[in-house]
């Protein structure tokens, strides 16, 4: 798991809730499937809705230039981001995401679903309830983030919502395609590939360790990818 801060600032924040407020929202089920759509209750806008193209071009715009995210998910395909709700009442029981989503502009291209993205839009006070929790080999971790806060976790992990008791909770979900399928070679990349920073910021770009790790890395990368 990995949190992002500040992927999308306050005015943009702002611009993608102005948005979404003039949005037609329906049934969240409609991108469930089978088991998660008996657990989900919450409200999302179509995902041919074309109001929200700008809002999906602005955080994968974001994310391109991300370092941290273009790091630890090495990104083969993102699927367009999407939007949803949580009012009072509302959660989402455990459940894990769909193995492979479909989805761009003719609704067939796949997307195999390595890691899942909850990007926040409402702050933590607007809102009582709505924690995303993620199981993982060390329990259960809780995850309520600043809006414009982005949390990064491998969608097998079985996850849910917590139901909402004040107010409303508004994020931007979606998934991401890995170049590298297995989540632990992935975790190792990033963690060889922060090591090279370190490396470099204390030795010089030209060091011997830092060019041996770099050449680790890349032939690691170039083993494990799919590409």
């Amino acid at each position: 798991m990995l949190r992002l801060p500040g992927v999308l600032d306050g005015l943009m924040v702002a611009d993608c809730r102005r948005v979404l407020e003039a949005a037609a929202w329906v049934d969240g089920a409609v991108t469930a499937g089978a088991q998660s759509a008996r657990a989900k209750a919450n409200l999302q806008v179509p995902e041919d809705a074309p109001a929200i193209k700008p809002l999906q071009d602005l955080i994968l715009g974001r994310l391109g230039r991300d370092p941290a995210f273009l790091s630890a998910a090495l990104p083969l395909k993102v699927f367009p981001p999407l939007f949803n709700r949580y009012d009072q009442g509302m959660g989402f029981r455990a459940h894990i995401d769909n193995a492979v989503r479909f989805g761009g502009p003719d609704g067939r291209a796949r997307y195999r679903t390595d890691l899942s993205c909850t990007l926040f839009l409402s702050d933590p006070g607007d809102y009582d309830g709505g924690e995303l929790i993620v199981q993982d080999l060390f329990g259960e971790q809780s995850v309520k983030l600043n809006a414009g806060d982005m949390v990064l976790y491998p969608a097998s992990s079985v996850h849910r919502v917590e139901p909402i008791t004040r107010g409303s909770r508004w994020a931007s979900f979606f998934w991401v395609q890995s170049m590298i399928r297995d989540d632990g070679q992935r975790a190792l990349l990033h963690d060889l590939d922060r090591s090279i920073a370190e490396a470099r910021a204390a030795l010089g770009d030209d060091s011997e360790t830092a060019v041996r790790l770099t050449g680790a890395y890349h032939n690691l990368l170039r083993m494990w990818s799919e590409a």
